[in-house]
């Protein structure tokens, strides 16, 4: 009779769970590995072990203490200390200028393709198309900035009304907070800091996500954004002003010195301009001077005069005064790229591959910096001030704090994808806790659309309360997230499930592509492909997929919280087949195609190798029968 060995399996809630199964001559069967993807109640709750995962690291110090140092000794470690923190900020000037460039290079890649999806306005009138339209967009150019601008063009243009403008805002809300998600992938290495860093970084899309997902019916019910920025522009009388540069004043010097682009061409395509599909974005002349004057011109009639007073016949020809306008180029850009004869696409993908070598470079040798840095008291101290509370009853304040505080990082650096990218790194070796790094992304949220009104109000007259409006619905759209999402701790799912997430991807590392590729490109195309298809599809498809997945979700929550409130069936997913309710199968899968990728790569390498082995041989041989005939 078959032996049967105990399988052990955790479902997403971390209870441990166990059926047997029957042990054959031919075939073994091993423990299964304990897996956190049974179910999606992962991203409910927490797993229960007896330490818990999200506790920080202890910080142990390991040099020698001061006070036993001598003077020299002293000397040389103030030294060291001093050297260490100014390459730390040189590495943090080379990450931000990699970002601006990697901004510049997608631009380049897809700027002209994101101007063309702005053309179709009857798509935009679609709430949900104007939404994913605004995640694609920026993702395409990576900056909220970039996009927000290209809007706030189109309505000045009159193309937009700010009604459609509204959710393209939301989207290009959900767009920025990729770049700290890619910026997670490159600590993968460990699987403790992924585990943190990648919740670290997908709070800010959980946070946007279901702001999404509650205000956007809302504002399309009600127009509660829309109205409220209405009254606050008529309310006030605004004056135009200047949006200060702050950090563009240190890294515009390296980074215009590689690429300068022409902004107004993604504008200019984007409200239908003919003339800019054929221009460049790489920016050839830097200083302009446009002289316009009052010219005589033939025209074929009197009705095409310029005015009465202005038009004369001599003959049979026709004359009149018009202003004509000649552009003089005075001064030529300075960067690498002014007489490189490549086409956009070409510099983009070569920005794109530099930039983000850069990037991941300066972000690893940042992490092993802070590393060797941050350790014994100076971590103690730095743990304790960020992590730390204020006493009782004032706790709750400290959280509102750190919105404060991450909204003035983020109007220093003037871009929330440069300040979630770099608290990333720091939620992963365990100095920032993901309870704190949460309201920081949401001081960053805030940060980053105050930037975008001082830059509105430094619109021209004309264009200002448009201009200024939507800054202002992006401001109050976050404002709103945060009325939702963080007040009361209850409501904090971002933070629960943002650590589910963590706990997938720290045991299946490659979910977190999957988890990148899904919720910022599959995802949004297929939302997109039915709105296309009109209202009664999107319907007819969504509405299904909400109630299996809110059904999913309930079920989970009950499994863990209520067992008896279910049926006997639901009470576990064993009756589904195993790919179905975890990623055990798709990790074995992955695992195969990964080694036969490997297995090819190594054949190869080796079929190379005996190649050239022989191809020595042959060489050698010849030159010793030339050697031999000579003799």
């Amino acid at each position: 009779m078959p032996s049967l060995i105990k399988l052990k399996h955790l479902d997403l809630h971390g209870e441990e769970k166990g059926h047997s199964q029957p042990d054959t001559d031919s075939c073994f069967v091993p423990e299964a590995k304990p897996n956190l993807a049974h179910s999606t109640v992962a991203l409910v709750e927490p797993d229960s072990e007896e330490r818990d995962p999200w506790d920080l690291p202890e910080i142990k110090d390991t040099g020698v203490p001061w006070s036993a140092l001598d003077t020299r000794g002293k000397a040389l470690r103030v030294l060291v200390s001093v050297l260490k923190l100014i390459l730390l900020l040189g590495l943090l000037y080379m990450f931000i200028c990699s970002l601006d460039i990697l901004s510049s290079a997608f631009q380049l890649a897809g700027g002209k393709t994101a101007g063309e999806i702005f053309q179709d306005s009857s798509v935009l009138s679609n709430p949900l198309a104007g939404l994913v339209i605004g995640v694609l967009v920026t993702l395409l150019v990576q900056s909220s900035s970039t996009s927000s601008s290209i809007v706030v063009s189109m309505v000045s243009a009159g193309i937009l009304t700010v009604q459609m403008a509204v959710p393209i805002i939301m989207g290009t809300n959900i767009g920025t907070s990729v770049t700290n998600t890619l910026v997670a992938m490159t600590q993968a290495g460990d699987r403790s800091t992924f585990r943190r860093a990648f919740a670290g970084a997908t709070v800010h899309d959980f946070f946007n996500w279901l702001s999404v997902l509650v205000l956007l019916p809302l504002e399309a019910a009600t127009g509660y954004l829309y109205i409220l920025t209405k009254l606050i522009i008529d309310s006030f009388h605004i004056q135009s002003g200047e949006a200060p540069d702050l950090l563009n004043v240190i890294t515009d010097p390296l980074t215009e010195s590689i690429i300068q682009l022409d902004e107004s061409v993604i504008r200019d395509i984007a409200i239908g301009i003919p003339e800019a599909k054929n221009k460049s974005f790489i920016k050839k002349w830097c200083q302009t001077y446009t002289n316009t004057t009052l010219k005589n011109m033939t025209v074929s009639g009197p009705e095409n005069c310029t005015a009465p007073s202005l038009c004369w016949v001599d003959g049979n020809t026709t004359i009149t005064l018009k202003n004509m306008s000649e552009t003089y180029y005075i001064k030529k850009c300075q960067h690498l790229f002014v007489d490189v004869n490549l086409t956009d696409l070409a510099i983009g993908l070569i920005l794109l591959a530099l930039s983000l070598l850069v990037l991941c470079s300066c972000l690893v040798l940042i992490v092993k910096l802070l590393n060797s840095m941050l350790k014994g008291q100076v971590a103690l101290v730095i743990k304790k001030i960020i992590n730390t509370d204020f006493p009782f009853p004032f706790g709750w304040v400290t959280g509102y704090i750190a919105i404060l505080v991450g909204a003035g990082m983020t109007f220093i650096v003037q871009s929330s994808s440069v300040f979630t990218s770099a608290i990333t790194p720091l939620v992963g070796i365990g100095v920032i806790s993901i309870e704190r790094a949460y309201p920081l992304s949401l001081g960053s949220n805030i940060g980053t659309t105050t930037t975008a009104i001082l830059a509105a109000m430094a619109s021209p007259g004309d264009k200002l309360a448009n201009a200024l409006q939507i800054a202002l619905v992006h401001l109050l759209f976050n404002l709103s997230g945060i009325v939702l999402w963080y007040p009361i701790p209850f409501t904090r799912f971002p933070i629960r499930l943002a650590k589910g997430l963590g706990n997938i991807t720290a045991s299946y590392r490659w979910f977190a592509a999957v988890y990148i590729i899904a919720c910022f490109f599959v995802l949004p195309l297929f939302v997109f492909s039915l709105s296309l298809a009109g209202w009664q599809v999107l319907v007819g498809v969504g509405v299904p997929l909400i109630v299996v997945l809110v059904f999913i979700v309930v079920v989970n929550v009950l499994q863990k919280r209520r067992p008896d409130f279910l049926p006997a069936a639901l009470r576990s997913w064993d009756f589904l087949p195993l790919w179905a309710h975890s990623l055990a199968p798709w990790d074995k899968v992955v695992g195969v195609c990964t080694a036969k990728c490997c297995c090819c790569c190594k054949c190869c390498q080796g079929t190379n190798e005996e190649h050239e082995e022989q191809k020595s041989v042959l060489n050698g041989t010849k030159v010793h029968k030339e050697v031999c005939a000579t003799n």
